[in-house]
């Protein structure tokens, strides 16, 4: 979560507070003015409180518009009902909300089967607030199982991780959490991502794995994941180091297995240990639910897992997080039994037939160049095109966000920060008609950006909001 400081003393003002926000007296709300930055020194009637709170949230963008984030913004109708009589229960009260555990199992359980774990009554999984938990919980278990191989050298040794630079900040936040050396392969020329020989050039009796991404946040790309175990399995050969993967699957873990079923990723991998995803990305559901999966309970060190009482007997939990509300498990499983298979595969299916569509479009428009497609994750990046010089990406997010369109614009990182793009995610509820009416805006702000002396844009950290 973000950090805040308090408020300065010029930041300190009082809210106005409309006659029409009274419930019977229509100035029975207004006998004080709310301050801002401390709490009011009496009670204001509900409707009062609603009407504030929503009329400055009106200022935030269109989550539908928002083509920057990977996370579920539409659901059902009776999904979010189904949330709503769920939000009062506490996922980590095992004992006194059973049946909301059992659903956790089920979930647990599907996902097993869906990623091809070989027997999916070893495998141990669990529910988290996100993929950010998840990944740090895969990482500790990670960095646990090394200690145990290497207790006569650590703590002495320092541990380390191998992954893309491409990576979600999540790990670069693990690896400074948790004191371990976070070894990132480069960007090359036109690879985006990690490169498995690469990757295993940099492992060493210290590594406690590598993180494969099955879906980069850069350019929605696969990494590839069997590759990678192959290098890494020659590399026991030439030197007896075991140095396991966990795979990120925050978002492709959702759409591989119902889009690109040849594609082997998962635990049909021996040397695949975890798998995380976020149920709150192309998992369909609203955030904030994430999964980790351990291929059995040898992945997952003992010492870990803590046991809470369930049902008069012991549950194994293992979370960063306690508290948390059992809605977006709950609404896991309803979408889980609603789709199934044949369900997502149709979702997905559309959502990637918008995503090339539109990246098809862009590009004819001629004045940009595409880097990926969509024909993995529903996601592509496009730069402007050689030649293009009036104009930058970062006027293109600036422009495009005068129409509520939110399109982040990023440089990329070391090796390639020359590259600055543009990024757009195709979501569940971004619909043909949709990508029209972004092709329609994209289209008519060209002649007046062909038309700059050069790219308005001075500074381009504060350009956009968005930040890998």
């Amino acid at each position: 979560m973000a950090l805040h400081k308090g408020p300065a003393k010029h930041e300190e003002r009082s809210m106005s507070v409309n006659p029409f926000f009274g419930e019977a007296d229509p100035v029975g709300g207004m006998t004080e003015a709310p301050p801002t930055h401390r709490l009011p020194d009496a009670p204001l009637p509900p409707t009062t409180a609603y009407q504030l709170v929503h009329d400055e949230l009106m200022l935030d963008g269109n989550s539908r518009l928002n083509l920057a984030t990977f996370v579920t913004t539409w659901m059902e109708p009776q999904a979010g009902v189904l949330m709503a009589e769920c939000r009062d229960k506490n996922m980590i009260d095992k004992d006194e909300y059973p049946r909301t555990a059992e659903l956790e199992r089920r979930c647990v359980a599907m996902l097993a089967d869906l990623w091809h774990a070989p027997d999916p009554a070893t495998v141990v999984g669990c529910s988290t607030t996100g993929s950010s938990e998840a990944c740090m919980l895969a990482g500790m278990a990670l960095k646990r199982r090394w200690a145990k191989r290497n207790a006569d050298r650590y703590p002495g040794a320092r541990p380390n991780l191998v992954m893309g630079v491409n990576v979600q900040v999540c790990w670069d936040k693990f690896c400074a959490f948790w004191e371990v050396e976070a070894r990132q392969v480069p960007m090359e020329g036109d690879r985006f991502h990690l490169d498995p020989q690469a990757a295993a050039e940099l492992c060493d009796e210290n590594t406690i794995g590598v993180v494969a991404v099955l879906g980069s946040t850069f350019d929605g790309s696969y990494e590839p994941v069997a590759e990678l175990c192959a290098a890494l399995d020659a590399l026991q050969e030439r030197t007896g180091l075991d140095v396991p993967v966990h795979v990120d699957g925050a978002s492709g873990a959702m759409v591989a297995p119902f889009l690109d079923e040849d594609l082997v990723w998962d635990f049909r991998l021996p040397r695949v240990a975890s798998i995380n995803t976020s149920g709150h990305k192309y998992g369909l559901v609203y955030p904030g639910v994430g999964w980790a999966l351990w291929r059995d309970k040898e992945a997952l060190p003992e010492e870990l897992v803590f046991r809470v009482n369930y049902l008069g007997g012991e549950m194994p939990t293992f979370a960063l997080n306690f508290s948390r509300p059992g809605a977006q498990v709950a609404a896991q499983y309803y979408t889980f039994l609603r789709l199934g298979r044949e369900g997502y595969r149709a979702v997905q299916q559309s959502t990637r037939d918008v995503a090339l569509s539109l990246a098809g479009r862009i590009e004819a428009l001629g004045d940009f160049r595409l880097l990926t497609r969509g024909d993995e994750l529903p996601v592509f990046a496009f730069t402007t095109a050689d030649g293009v010089t009036a104009y930058d990406v970062f006027d293109i997010s600036r422009r495009l966000r005068e129409g509520g369109w939110l399109v982040p614009a990023y440089t990329f990182p070391a090796n390639r920060e020359d590259l600055s793009v543009l990024r757009v995610v195709c979501r569940n509820g971004f619909s043909h008609d949709l990508a029209d009416l972004f092709v329609a805006d994209l289209t008519r702000l060209l002649p007046e950006l062909r038309g700059q002396q050069g790219p308005a844009t001075r500074d381009k950290g504060a350009a956009t909001g968005f930040h890998h």
